[in-house]
């Protein structure tokens, strides 16, 4: 096959969950861009019809749906109306996450414990469910959306100057830094089933952040800026594809260097 061509996705159903947030649209332009069948999923599928709609404008086959990770009804029943339309599941991307945690540590567990459903146990619930489809075709591609706060603590020179994480809470670090294990879980378990699961671990992005935080973490990056709106389009491409058809239980930083310092 033409190195070109392995990167195409003409003839493949992915699934995105989340699709209208700050990663999520250039997720979605990628899976449709390269060709896929591309399935976006989130409670708010008006703000996801309106992705759906502009990508369909420009020539993708893209499809929203509801998806509620705090609830396995609601996994179970997107799982099985890809499968009613489609019959088929050839791509995973896992990037919808909650927040609701993120505020500080001192917060009761009740809090704590939706993060974890929503970041942890849908993750396993939703991940099981659609590699059953992907057995099928003994073929398949699995990517989780981690972070560079999965790879590293906290740098508080990064905030001087800032309001930012005056008080950090340590659930988006335990949630990501537990992706890193549970995409070689994962790779490892399913392998022999032919799919492979991988994993992208942006670092940060420019978000109208405090012109404090933008210099601090910029000098601490080796390509000096932080990611853009469509930094993460080729890596997942890359992973959904062919081309990295020998590639599984990868941990891959897409950071600008910032953990590799």
């Amino acid at each position: 096959m033409n190195v070109l061509e392995s990167f195409s996705l003409k003839g493949k159903v992915a699934l995105l969950t989340g699709g209208a947030g700050l990663y999520g649209r250039q997720l979605a332009e990628a899976l449709a861009e390269a060709g896929a069948v591309t399935v976006i999923a989130s409670r708010n599928v008006a703000e996801l019809e309106k992705v759906a709609e502009a990508l369909r404008a420009g020539g993708g086959e893209v499809t929203a749906l509801p998806l509620d990770l705090e609830d396995e009804a609601s996994i179970r029943a997107l799982i099985a109306e890809i499968e009613r339309r489609w019959g088929r599941l050839d791509v995973l991307v896992n990037n919808a996450v909650t927040r609701c945690a993120c505020a500080d540590w001192d917060q009761p567990m009740a809090v704590f414990d939706q993060s974890l459903h929503v970041n942890a146990s849908a993750l396993f619930c939703l991940t099981r469910l659609a590699s059953e489809l992907m057995k099928r075709h003994q073929a398949g591609s699995i990517i989780n959306i981690g972070s560079y706060m999965g790879l590293r603590g906290p740098d508080p020179l990064n905030y001087v100057g800032t309001d930012m994480m005056k008080t950090p809470s340590p659930i988006y670090f335990f949630e990501k830094g537990g992706m890193v294990n549970f995409t070689r879980f994962a790779a490892s378990v399913l392998g022999p089933f032919g799919i492979r699961v991988n994993a992208l671990h942006p670092g940060g992005f420019l978000n109208r952040q405090p012109e404090a935080f933008i210099k601090n973490y910029c000098a601490n990056t080796m390509l000096g800026r932080l990611a853009n709106d469509s930094d993460l389009k080729g890596a997942v491409v890359f992973l959904a594809s062919g081309a990295s058809g020998y590639l599984t239980g990868a941990n891959i930083p897409v950071d600008g260097g910032y953990t590799a310092k």
